[in-house]
Formats: structure tokens, sequence, C-alpha cells
């Protein structure tokens, strides 16, 4: 099969190459799924899962890449709740050989089932992004109707999913980025945009939630608008900074087939708008992850026409 792989962390995505790769076989409650489309954060290389396995030994060339969808092709002894041909979306293990790739292997408990009605970019673009914004607000940040939540990085891939589930559960939804991303924040349901760039982030005033994924000094500055009880959640590691009288909360995403459906569901009846960007073949992936210009949104790999 055709994969991408990695090699030297040094060299970032341009380090990527197309390469051939045995097709990967299904182990004890695994599928092996025929990928369609897969979705790729650049950040991933810099996380260690994707250069060592979980005793810290090297691991390359690896295949990265951890959101997919497409069809199972084959089932692994004792695995259940899926069956071959059934189209799937989801979440891959950090460790394991990703989703940049014609086939994959992964735990079919990871996976959920992908309407016919959902095109494979759409479910490929939901799982990270998705189920990110799904446990930050309402697994560790406890979002509730009428609170007010600062959403950074609005217009991207996270930060828009971030808004529009805020907004749906009832929050006031004040979104964050750089100037060209204020239309796009607003078109996704934020009530307010602050520039980081040119406009006083303290002029916001208090929040009950704020959802960090920048880190740094915002970090640290968003802390200090944090009302009495509330949250900071932050996916961008520990937590440097906390409310004076509040949760500060780091964490990992989590795949949860409960919740894909739930997410995926929206997005049928309208309720959510994925956040997709640049959209390429598994031919042409590697430039597409070196981009001459800034671009917010999802990368998608169409890996079948």
């Amino acid at each position: 099969m055709k994969a991408i792989v990695v090699t030297d962390q040094a060299a970032g995505t341009a380090g990527m190459r197309l390469v051939e790769r045995p097709e990967p076989q299904a182990a004890i409650n695994d599928v092996v799924v025929q990928v369609h489309a897969s979705g790729f954060v650049p950040t991933e290389l810099a996380w260690p899962s994707t250069w060592t396995d979980r005793v810290d030994r090297d691991r390359t060339p690896s295949i990265p890449g951890h959101e997919l969808a497409g069809a199972v092709t084959a089932l692994g002894y004792g695995t259940t709740g899926l069956s071959v041909g059934q189209r799937v979306f989801g979440l891959t293990d950090w460790y394991r050989d990703g989703t940049l790739a014609e086939y994959v292997a992964v735990e079919a408990r990871n996976l959920a089932p992908l309407p016919g009605d959902v095109d494979f970019a759409v479910g490929a673009s939901l799982p990270i992004s998705g189920l990110t914004a799904w446990q930050g607000l309402f697994q560790h940040g406890r979002l509730q109707a009428g609170q007010s939540v600062l959403a950074h990085g609005a217009a991207g891939a996270v930060g828009s999913m971030v808004t529009q589930l805020a907004r749906e559960a009832g929050a006031y939804v004040i979104g964050t980025g750089r100037a060209p991303d204020r239309q796009k924040a607003l078109d996704f349901g934020a009530n307010e945009f602050v520039d980081l760039e040119n406009d006083a982030l303290e002029d916001v005033g208090g929040v009950d939630l704020v959802f960090d994924v920048i880190g740094g000094d915002i970090q640290k500055r968003s802390a200090g608008l944090i009302r009495a009880g509330g949250t900071l959640v932050t996916i961008v590691g520990p937590a440097e900074a906390r409310p004076a009288d509040g949760l500060a909360i780091d964490f990992v995403v989590e795949s949860d087939r409960a919740q894909l459906s739930e997410i995926v569901q929206r997005v049928r009846d309208g309720r959510l708008r994925t956040n997709i960007g640049n959209v390429s073949t598994l031919d042409d992936a590697v430039a597409a992850f070196n981009p001459t210009e800034r671009r917010t949104g999802k990368t998608i790999i169409r890996v079948r026409p």
C-alpha cells in the first residue's frame, strides 16, 4: 500500500515521504479499514508517540495521522460491533501507525459508524476537533447554559467546534484570533471577537470557562479573567496558569464511540459545521503539509478519490 512515513523529527513536515509499506493485519479486537480520507494535525510531529512506543523505543519509520473515515475490510479475532464493508470514522491510537495510508489497523472500539449521507472528507475532519471540543466543554469544563466561554482560536479546526457546541449548549461565546479570522469566527457563532494582536484581552471581563489552544502568555492572561468557580481548560500541555478561584485542567483527547455519534448527528441535522481548510490527495499530501500561506481549518487528505 501507499503510505506517508516520517523518520527524522528535526525535519518536520519536510521530512515526510510517500513510500510503499506492507498492508496492516488485524490483531485481536482490531479492524482493518480502507482509508478514504484522513485528517492531519501538524503538531503531532512534536508528539513523543509519533517517534517512540510506550516504553520509549524508537518506532520509526512511522505513519502519522490519527483521524480517518473509510470502510472496514477485515476483522480481527474477537472483534464485535462492526462488520466488513461498514462505513466508519474515528480516532486511532497515538502509538500505532496512523491514517496517512491506504489501509490502517485500529481497535474497533475507537471507531463509530459513518452515516451514508456524510462525506468521507467530512467524517475525517471530525474526530480530533469534535472530540476535543466536546470533552473540553462538557466532561472537563462542565459547561452549563447561561455561562460564558472564551474560545481561543475560534476560526481554527478545534476553536470553531468549541464555538458551535458552546453556543448550542446555551453559552455566550467570545472568540479570539487574528484580525483576518474575525468574520469566520463570527460566522461559526461567536457572539464577540477579540483580535489578540490589536485588542485588549482584559477588556473581555469575567468568563466562566476559557478553552485554551495557545498556551504561554495568552493562557496566563486568560486565567485572570475566570470568575470564581470557573475553569481553564487547555490542550497544550500542563497548565502554566491557574485561576485565582477555580480549576485548571489539561487533557489529551480520547476516542469515544458515543460522542462521535453525537457529533456526526449534529453535522447531519445542520447544528454543526465542520471546518475543512485544504484538501489534497495522498500523492500531493507532503506539499499540502508545507503551505506557502497561512491557513485555518482542518487539512484533509483524500486517500481514495
